[in-house]
């Protein structure tokens, strides 16, 4: 049997000494962006003709309160485009802010599947757009539900999987063991369902990256749980 291939994928985490609370975070993206050149895809994901259906390799966070970006990838290496320009005078909103950086973590992460399962929250976790949010509605019980947002959640690590040119062979499990009442959140001006869960699965990954739609602005922001 042909043994699965290690993934190691470089991820870096840039954290600045400013704060910044969860609806600025949509503002502290654009900053960034307008400071590189608009054929850097990477850092919005838009091309000639629209948008590009990836997974995002570059995200916007608010990690403890404060400003961060993760990259993963190709956007490890783009990143290095912003601090070039050595401009960290940012627009976010109505006020302009001097950003500083506390701390660069670069590191290269094994994302594969294992024997054993690794415990994770996920907040803010959007895994409902308008054809599937119809069809959890209609199921009636607590296990259908569970069972119809874990397949979504194994979609979206999938999902995760392609976007960094991985490809997993074994089978991924998730389990959901807590889930919060669904939340109502924002996103491009269209009212979109939430949830923070906790869950279980047998496939490794970094923390601070997201799931599910919006990740690129914070969204289903993936933290592991220390089992110690």
């Amino acid at each position: 049997m042909q043994q699965e291939k290690i993934h190691r994928i470089p991820v870096l985490l840039v954290q600045f000494k400013n704060q910044l609370t969860w609806q600025e975070i949509p503002f502290f993206r654009g900053a960034i962006i307008s400071k590189v050149p608009k054929d850097l895809t990477l850092f919005h994901n838009h091309i000639d003709d629209g948008f590009r259906y990836r997974y995002p390799l570059i995200q916007y966070k608010r990690i403890g309160g404060k400003a961060a970006i993760v990259c993963l990838g190709e956007g490890t290496d783009v990143i290095g485009n912003f601090f070039a320009n050595a401009d960290f005078d940012l627009q976010i909103g109505s006020r302009s802010e001097h950003f500083e950086v506390e701390k660069v973590d670069a590191q290269r992460v094994l994302i594969q599947p294992w024997e054993q399962t690794f415990a994770y929250t996920c907040r803010k976790w959007l895994p409902l757009n308008q054809q599937n949010f119809e069809q959890y509605q209609h199921l009636e019980s607590v296990a259908e539900r569970a069972d119809f947002l874990q397949k979504i959640l194994v979609g979206n690590i999938l999902s995760m999987c392609t976007g960094l040119g991985l490809h997993i062979e074994k089978n991924i499990d998730c389990k959901i063991t807590s889930i919060s009442e669904m939340s109502l959140y924002k996103h491009k001006g269209v009212k979109m369902s939430g949830f923070d869960i906790r869950f279980n699965t047998n496939i490794s990954l970094p923390d601070y990256i997201s799931l599910g739609k919006a990740v690129s602005l914070g969204f289903g922001m993936v933290h592991k749980i220390d089992n110690k």
